[in-house]
């Protein structure tokens, strides 16, 4: 089967006797179903098991396409379902479990990590799954393409994705439209970075231009300083090169916390591959910079675990399953460095409850989920927030 779009499966909406809205297929065949409000104009946000299945239907066609065709896919079917019928096929109805980080409170703990949506499209949609909070970007100051295609690739057997995508983004401003337009009542972050083009000892002056247009729109702003796909990125995480940056941004929070009587937290995303000592360092400049919280981890560069597999040795960053072990441990070393002076948002590899857990456990406030997301859709985001 190629799925050319996820409406194509739902050919009827149907209202039985009992007020549930039931989605029938093409050949009749019931699909999914919610209820819907007695004046019969608003829909209730409750997806029956048929929502599951609905999406394990989805997946099976959109793994047979090329992985960045397929995410581009969902990402124009998510524009086309919000506000209509169809949102019901991920709409979701989460029990309130606020938790209080950096200052701000968020619904749950649940986030969706940057990347998956780069251009703040979809913010509503990824709101109805149930997501406490939404991370869109990374976002630069200019529009480019990133890197050549193919650039996005599954690891299906250990339910990991190789990336080496390069920040394509459509620019900032592009970005502030959109979440202008926006309408969800979670936290959103904002994940900024630099352009490829732009010198990398001229870096903080792409963050600087990200963070004055994004500011006012932003519940926090996380600064990318750890993809591997931009060339030379990551030495902004060492020594010097990092203070420096750290405190021209915290100067920068300063200035644009006084002219919008607002404070946005800046929180600092980290690679997985780093050592203890660099680690430490890390923590040594987020104290001393007066940083409101950090992100890990980002994709590694790790190959072991996934050595042999198909696609193992395309270049990227490798997310999900594979990485989860290492980016719990980085979560707590950064715990025991860090000894609460600020809050741990732990990413990579979420793809259960016990997963999640693990990562509070280690000491992280906040957990977001990505490559989990792909494999086994808006239940997870469900299966984690009840059990909590």
């Amino acid at each position: 089967m190629t799925l050319r779009k996820l409406s194509d499966i739902v050919t009827k909406l149907k209202l039985d006797p009992s007020n549930r809205l039931r989605f029938i297929d093409k050949n009749e065949n019931f699909i999914a179903s919610s209820y819907k409000s007695v004046n019969n104009t608003t829909p209730f946000t409750r997806v029956s098991i048929g929502g599951t299945m609905l999406y394990r239907l989805a997946r099976t066609g959109f793994f047979q396409l090329d992985a960045e065709k397929a995410h581009d896919l969902a990402m124009q079917n998510f524009k086309r379902f919000t506000g209509t019928p169809l949102d019901l096929a991920y709409r979701q109805q989460l029990p309130n479990r606020p938790v209080e980080c950096m200052g701000l409170t968020f619904k749950n703990p649940v986030g969706l990590a940057a990347g998956l949506d780069k251009n703040g499209e979809c913010i509503e949609a990824f709101g109805a799954m149930g997501f406490g909070f939404v991370e869109v970007g990374t976002v630069t100051p200019r529009p480019q393409p990133g890197n050549d295609k193919p650039r996005l690739f599954r690891l299906i057997e250990a339910e990991g994705i190789i990336n080496r995508m390069g920040f394509n983004n459509l620019g900032v401003d592009n970005l502030v439209e959109n979440v202008k337009k926006a309408k969800f009542d979670g936290i959103l972050g904002i994940n900024i970075g630099k352009n490829k083009d732009t010198p990398i000892e001229k870096g903080a002056e792409d963050y600087i231009i990200c963070m004055e247009k994004v500011y006012e729109h932003a519940g926090y702003i996380a600064v990318n300083i750890s993809s591997p796909n931009t060339p030379g990125l990551r030495s902004l995480q060492y020594g010097e090169a990092l203070d420096e940056l750290l405190s021209e941004l915290k100067a920068k929070q300063a200035e644009l916390a006084e002219k919008h009587n607002k404070y946005v937290p800046l929180a600092l995303k980290i690679a997985p591959d780093l050592s203890d000592d660099e680690i430490g360092q890390i923590c040594d400049s987020l104290i001393k910079n007066k940083i409101d919280g950090v992100i890990a981890t980002n994709t590694t560069l790790d190959r072991s675990i996934v050595e042999g597999m198909k696609h193992a040795n395309e270049a990227g960053g490798l997310s999900g399953r594979p990485v989860q072990s290492r980016s719990t441990e980085v979560v707590r070393l950064l715990a025991n460095n860090l000894q609460g002076k600020l809050p741990i948002i732990g990413v990579g590899g979420i793809d259960s409850y016990v997963s999640a857990k693990e990562k509070l456990m280690a000491g992280a406030t906040l957990v977001q989920v990505y490559s989990g997301f792909i494999y086994h859709g808006p239940k997870l985001v469900k299966d984690i927030v009840k059990n909590l």
